[in-house]
């Protein structure tokens, strides 16, 4: 088992959040991934502001309009401006992704953890629960959960998250089994320090950082699979924009539109290339080598 740091080992002696931004400032892949990633946010939460149209109001007289001064992406076959329906979603595709992420990982965490404290047949019976869910394959659970609750963009979500929690929750269980039998656990347990606080200072960090490393990096696939979902008519549907969806209704005109097509796409690999490099660079930041 990888001995991974309580928190990120920072010079300097500063707070952990500043302390691991400038790591990331400092790491070749984290700064792109950060300048990347602050784009795309932006992106997302200033959507609303920057664009210059409704994203879902027609103008047939300018449908598939090529990019010009007034639509800077051109327009689709409705004539929607494709720079508005871009920026508008980007709050889906990546909005959806950031919560799909947080709710696998606090339920992983949440699972994991209480297995390991819990031990004997709750553990048990909770791990073999994990190895259940872990043993389909998760596009059979997500196509399986869309099935029941039906095609749409908070379904989807549910049925990703429901897809993908297992495996975090096995990582969770052996950081947690880990962090338990520690020797400053095993101290503070000596000392007399209540259970809870051993839990909090020794448990929960050692857990919440490869959780977070893990998070980081399986963001990206988390888009990917929103983008896909909706590019099959699963996710997000019509009028409302996201970038697989997008995608979706711009392959029929690709042969006379075909810049409607690079936008969308262009983005999907900005979004899961910022995810991987600030992946890469926690992981780095995780070992001694990539502290050093």
């Amino acid at each position: 088992m990888i001995g991974w740091p309580r928190r990120p080992a920072l010079p300097g002696g500063a707070a952990p959040v500043p302390g691991l931004l400038a790591a990331l400032i400092a790491h070749p892949a984290g700064r792109r991934g950060l300048v990347l990633g602050v784009l795309l946010a932006a992106m997302a939460l200033l959507g609303p502001l920057l664009a210059p149209f409704h994203p879902d109001l027609p103008d047939y007289a300018a449908a598939l309009a090529p990019p010009s001064a007034t639509h800077w992406l051109g327009t689709d076959s409705l004539g929607r401006d494709q720079l508005a329906r871009l920026l508008d979603g980007a709050r889906r595709s990546l909005g959806g992704a950031v919560l799909v992420t947080v709710a696998i990982t606090a339920i992983g965490l949440a699972v994991g953890t209480l297995a390991a404290l819990a031990g004997g047949r709750l553990e048990t019976a909770v791990m073999r629960l994990v190895d259940v869910v872990m043993a389909l394959p998760g596009l059979i659970v997500a196509f399986a959960v869309l099935g029941l609750l039906g095609p749409g963009y908070v379904n989807l979500l549910v049925a990703l998250a429901a897809a993908d929690w297992a495996w975090k929750a096995r990582i969770a269980r052996a950081c947690a089994f880990e962090a338990i039998r520690s020797p400053a656990a095993q101290v503070a347990r000596h000392l007399g320090v209540p259970e809870w606080r051993v839990v909090l200072r020794h448990v929960m960090p050692q857990v919440l950082w490869p959780l977070m490393v893990l998070a980081t990096l399986g963001l990206g696939g988390q888009i990917a699979a929103i983008s896909s979902f909706s590019f099959l008519g699963l996710g997000v549907q019509v009028p409302l924009a996201e970038w697989g969806a997008m995608l979706a209704e711009s392959r029929y005109y690709f042969t006379v539109a075909p810049w409607l097509l690079v936008a969308p796409a262009l983005c999907i690999f900005a979004s899961v290339l910022a995810s991987n490099l600030l992946g890469d660079a926690l992981r780095d930041l995780a070992t001694p080598e990539g502290r050093s």
